[in-house]
């Protein structure tokens, strides 16, 4: 069953058309690289986001710890002008130690001229005074104070050196609701371990870096002391000040009240998300830290956005390679469809059918290679035409020659026997040699003889003629003893000795018979020295189809043997005349090469 219907429904991979698996190669080509592109730039983007993030929160944290760092060392000094032994210092320890009202009232309003003139040189500070730790008092102090001091109610920030720093938080002047950073030191007057100076310095340097930062619009800050608790909050509804900052994971979320960190470790997490809010933290070298905080809707926004532009490039992209498949399979189909027709019309042998141009190189080089091919076609079908009937006229011709072999050679072995009675020696050579040639020329079915039956049948025909004609003629016959054996098609050899013999050749004439190996092949050359032919008989002879118009000797003649070894070696085997008038003849039968050590022969009278 599932085998019928994944037949059914899922079409095999012959049935896909051209057309079909180009817009499905196009397609897969643009999504699987897109699809793929749009993984790893999604990971890319959220690193690339988590990165620039972070980057700005430490760019920004840098800026504010510089501004808390000068705060903080502007506190530093002033506070060691206010202390022992610095000025004002040596002045509050000569006031505590004064008895006389007046005395003090003398050091009073220097205190106060100092202060002044200590807060008039340092613009950034604002509110200060002396805090008598045990005594719950306060004294030279530049402004009302806001409610009762208690320095465990301020938001530490860092302490060391002797020195506690708090904030931000609300000014302890009355008058005064802004942010302010403060330093709380002891004075070290001798004698006295219980007096501190209490000062205030500006918050708006801060809070106008906090303000400016604008990686995200809709981001908030944190600050936090080296214990992880908020000092200052932004969002005081979600993340209260003096709340613990402890987040156990990049999923965690706040530890609220007022008890110590739920994670010792959670100071080296630097990013996560807690209460729907990307956090991103950095931490500066005095232990104080800085959270950035993102809303998650926000921070997905940027995401949706990259997404939103993704698809609509998607999108684009396929609609794009799409096109670009269909230009492509009309590119392809056309030319496609002109050699459909032109294989047609080769298949219906039309091959004289004018070709249609192509535009595409290729595909004309193409066209232009088909075009040969079918003109090469087209031209071995004519020579294969031509050869079949070459191959029926010269069997025509061979049935035209041959007789009844019986009757003949019955009748020629009477005419021998009776020679034989009545002492008829020379006619009985004759005849001898008469049924000798024609056993060989009709008592053999095949067409395939060897070098040997032929140098033998050349012998008996020489007899014949040396008896026929009433002058001497010196034949010589020359046979490598290797080739002896090489097959070749009966009666190649004595038509070209017959042309020799019927081409001017008188008593001091002779004939040369050689058959050699000769550059790679096996060549029977017959040379003599009678009259010789003209450049346009021996062209008439090699060119002319019907040159044999008149039989002499056994009638076989020159077309016969070129006609021959064109069909039995074809185009292999090469007939060549040389000749000049009055200095002979020289015919050459080159044939593909088999075996050769010479046996020279002489025969006739010489």
């Amino acid at each position: 069953m599932t085998d019928w219907r994944s037949r059914r429904y899922w079409p095999r991979p012959e049935r896909f058309t051209l057309k079909n698996r180009i817009l499905l190669l196009f397609a897969a080509g643009v999504l699987i690289p897109f699809l793929i592109t749009t993984l790893v730039s999604n990971r890319t983007i959220s690193v690339i986001l988590g990165d620039n993030l972070n980057s700005g929160v430490q760019s920004n944290l840098h800026q504010v710890q510089l501004s808390l760092e000068n705060t903080i060392a502007n506190l530093n000094h002033v506070s060691q002008q206010l202390a022992y032994p610095g000025s004002v210092g040596r002045l509050l320890e000569q006031y505590l130690a004064a008895e006389q009202a007046y005395d003090r009232a003398a050091l009073i309003e220097d205190i106060q001229s100092e202060l002044n003139l200590i807060t008039f040189t340092n613009p950034s500070t604002g509110f200060v005074m002396y805090v008598f730790g045990d005594e719950d008092r306060t004294l030279f102090a530049n402004a009302g104070l806001r409610g009762s001091f208690d320095p465990d109610e301020l938001p530490l920030l860092a302490g060391y050196y002797g020195i506690s720093y708090y904030g931000p938080h609300i000014s302890k002047d009355h008058f005064n609701d802004q942010y302010v950073l403060s330093a709380l030191r002891k004075v070290n007057l001798p004698g006295r371990d219980n007096v501190y100076v209490y000062i205030e310095s500006g918050f708006e340097l801060t809070q106008n870096i906090l303000d400016s930062d604008n990686i995200v619009k809709t981001s908030s800050h944190l600050i936090l002391d080296n214990d992880l608790r908020i000092a200052y909050s932004e969002l005081p509804g979600v993340f209260a000040e003096n709340d613990f900052f402890a987040p156990a994971s990049p999923e965690a979320s706040l530890s609220s009240g007022a008890g110590s960190p739920q994670n010792e470790g959670a100071s080296d997490i630097s990013s996560g998300l807690a209460d729907n809010y990307y956090w991103f933290k950095g931490t500066s070298n005095q232990g104080w830290s800085i959270v950035s905080l993102i809303p998650k809707s926000d921070y997905e926004a940027e995401k949706r956005r990259w997404m939103q532009i993704m698809l609509m490039l998607l999108l684009l992209f396929l609609a794009v390679g799409l096109i670009m498949a269909g230009l492509l399979w009309k590119m392809v189909y056309k030319p496609l469809n002109r050699f459909n027709r032109e294989m047609n019309n080769v298949i219906d042998s039309r091959f004289d059918a004018p070709p249609a141009p192509a535009r595409i190189p290729e595909f004309r080089n193409l066209q232009t290679q088909f075009h040969h091919m079918k003109r090469q076609i087209a031209a071995l079908i004519r020579e294969v035409e031509q050869k079949e009937k070459r191959r029926a006229d010269l069997e025509v011709e061979k049935l035209l020659y041959q007789i009844n072999p019986h009757f003949l050679m019955n009748t020629l072995d009477t005419a021998h026997w009776l020679a034989v009675m009545n002492g008829q020696k020379e006619i009985d050579r004759l005849l001898v040699s008469l049924n000798r040639l024609l056993h060989y020329n009709l008592g053999k079915l095949g067409q395939v003889s060897t070098i040997r039956e032929e140098v033998d049948s050349l012998r008996q025909y020489l007899i014949l003629q040396q008896i026929r004609y009433d002058f001497d003629f010196d034949v010589r016959i020359s046979v490598e003893d290797k080739v002896l054996e090489t097959p070749v098609p009966r009666f190649i050899l004595q038509p070209l000795v017959e042309n020799a013999l019927y081409h001017g050749l008188d008593d001091e004439g002779h004939i040369q018979v050689d058959v050699k190996r000769a550059d790679g092949m096996i060549e029977l050359a017959i040379r003599d020295n009678g009259g010789g032919l003209s450049k346009v008989e021996i062209e008439r002879i090699l060119h002319e189809p019907n040159t044999s118009g008149e039989k002499v000797g056994m009638g076989i003649g020159m077309n016969y043997v070129k006609r021959m070894i064109e069909s039995y070696y074809e185009g292999r085997a090469e007939l060549r005349l040389d000749s000049e008038p009055g200095r002979g003849t020289t015919a050459r039968l080159l044939l593909p090469d088999e075996e050769g050590s010479t046996n020279v022969e002489r025969i006739g009278g010489g």
